[in-house]
């Protein structure tokens, strides 16, 4: 359900409630049922039965009702919606893990996230960057990566949540070699032949032969050599100011981008509100929205559910062909 002070519960409610996601796949809340009834209010969709339940094999899956495991760890009354706060980020967390716990006993096939907010959880007393380090130490993954996808772009992440001065010193060509196997790894099981990857530069024209920067040389080059190596469709690195055009018009089927902003802002200038967050090398499937808690909208009605939408029909494709 993601944070309740945030516009999770909202777009959950306008989520499961629409035929496109009824369709696709059986929709277990996990979260707060009061929380949840409040979305429904916020959303304005009357007529829905909120049906809280404290085991998966409680849940009706009909249309008309929206099946929440609550796990009643946050008192709702006295939380005010648009703000931060502790005890929202600590539930938040809450409903990841048991959401991990039941995908690793195979209770669930897959999860989709709404967004938490990485400052309640700091609060909170969590240390995690978000989700998706969170997902990593709970299953006790060391290679895995952030994806994104979309209808125009695919984009996957070397590095995730860093402050810009520390990406370089955190670049190495083991950790992009690893990032450029998962891409391809991931692709080939998906469409079942290999796919064209691109690898970005970090520095301007991806260095300009040293003269901006020397990691395409010494980092970025010699893992992308050594993936062609391992017979790696791959090229790189290309200057990041051209690839992802290169990619929009079809030479490559996925973009690895050295940081996160570097491949999300082309990435949600494409497909902003259609675009999935996919983790990546987890023994559990698992993808987000690609935007955060909405605390400026929340409460409002205002939210889109279209991310959340995305993010629940691609995760059941994923389940479907593990």
């Amino acid at each position: 359900m993601g944070d309740p002070a945030g516009i999770g519960p909202e777009i959950c409610a306008k989520a499961l409630t629409t035929p496109e996601v009824q369709v696709f796949a059986n929709c277990l809340i996990i979260g707060d049922s009061r929380a949840m009834r409040e979305g429904l209010k916020v959303a304005k969709i009357p007529g829905i039965e909120i049906n809280p339940v404290k085991k998966v094999s409680e849940a009706k899956f009909t249309r008309g009702t929206i099946d929440v495991l609550d796990l009643k760890n946050v008192e709702v009354a006295r939380l005010k919606v648009g703000q931060l706060s502790k005890a929202a980020g600590k539930a938040a967390v809450e409903y990841i893990e048991k959401a991990i716990q039941l995908a690793m006993d195979g209770k669930i096939d897959a999860i989709a996230t709404a967004p938490i907010n990485k400052e309640a959880i700091h609060k909170a007393g969590y240390k995690f960057q978000g989700h998706t380090e969170i997902l990593a130490t709970r299953t006790k993954t060391k290679n895995y990566a952030m994806m994104f996808v979309s209808d125009k772009l695919w984009v996957m992440l070397v590095t995730t949540h860093l402050p810009i001065r520390d990406v370089s010193k955190n670049l190495d060509k083991a950790k992009i070699l690893r990032t450029i196997k998962l891409a391809h790894e991931t692709l080939f099981k998906l469409r079942g032949k290999k796919p064209k990857i691109g690898v970005a530069g970090l520095n301007p024209h991806a260095g300009e032969a040293g003269i901006f920067g020397d990691e395409e040389i010494k980092i970025i080059g010699p893992a992308v050599n050594e993936a062609k190596k391992l017979g790696i469709n791959v090229k790189g690195p290309i200057s990041p100011d051209a690839i992802f055009y290169l990619a929009n018009i079809g030479m490559f089927d996925i973009v690895i981008a050295m940081y996160h902003d570097q491949g999300l802002i082309p990435l949600k200038l494409l497909s902003f509100n259609k675009s999935v967050n996919v983790t990546v090398g987890l023994p559990i499937i698992r993808t987000s929205v690609d935007h955060g808690t909405g605390f400026d909208i929340a409460g409002k009605g205002w939210a889109n559910p279209l991310s959340l939408i995305e993010a629940i029909k691609v995760t059941a494709h994923f389940a479907r062909i593990k």
